[in-house]
């Protein structure tokens, strides 16, 4: 398993929230590219981009997406947060980024889903939000009345690049991960996991590589300092 720095980006800022949560801004780095450098420093090479404000339809962060992605090569990003077009799709793949993620349109389109899985094969991640079982959208504002299996069921025959799966609810709280859902989500599903949501500590990480997780999001507790960055690099960088 791989463990991924996040970098959530608002308002041309890195940020961490609690809960997803706008008026909940815990941690703000006014220059992301110094977030990417620090997280390079100790060793990891893969990065989550997720552009806050495009996903609640409050602007863009296109441009620093650009300058995380084009900072050095080698480097692998998946980028997501408001690609809800085909055109978006397009430009997050050509800007440097290995995998685009879609969330809201994906889980409300099914036909356009699998035109851009079936355009771009095994770049498109479509992130599955969870609360509780079900799968949230908008920027997690917006229910869907989807139980978090269907959503896997639907999503099984699409050539993904995998799942991004949040458990809203451990968001930024430093509580542990949910690791029931994730086991559900690894032995129900053919994807790949990037599991997200609530990591707080090395046996969190342990537990989800155990768990069949591919990967591993982590945010707060990187920022904070509550995990030792270098000890997970030398442990679960990929």
């Amino acid at each position: 398993m791989i463990a991924i720095p996040a970098i959530d980006l608002r308002e041309g800022a890195c940020v961490q929230l609690v809960g997803g949560s706008y008026a909940e801004e815990k941690v703000r780095v006014d220059d992301p590219l110094e977030a990417l450098k620090q997280w390079r420093r100790h060793g990891f090479g893969t990065f989550h981009v997720v552009d806050l404000d495009a996903a609640l339809g409050r602007g863009s962060n296109a441009d620093a997406i650009f300058q995380l992605t084009a900072f050095e090569r080698g480097l692998t990003f998946s980028v997501g947060g408001g690609v809800r077009d085909t055109d978006r799709v397009e430009a997050v793949l050509a800007g440097g980024a290995a995998s685009v993620v879609v969330g809201t349109r994906a889980i409300e389109d099914e036909a356009w889903l699998a035109h851009i899985a079936q355009a771009f094969p095994g770049q498109v991640m479509v992130a599955a939000d969870v609360k509780g079982r079900e799968v949230v959208t908008r920027g997690w504002t917006a229910g869907s009345a989807r139980d978090v299996r269907d959503v896997l069921a639907a999503l099984e025959p699409l050539p993904l690049g995998g799942l991004l799966v949040t458990a809203v609810h451990k968001e930024g709280q430093l509580s542990g991960v949910d690791l029931p859902l994730m086991r559900e989500v690894a032995s129900t599903s053919r994807h790949r996991l990037y599991a997200s949501g609530g990591v707080t500590t090395m046996g969190d990480l342990r537990a989800l590589a155990a768990a069949g997780a591919y990967g591993a999001v982590i945010g707060m507790a990187l920022y904070t300092g509550r995990l030792d960055a270098s000890a997970v690099a030398r442990e679960f960088a990929g």
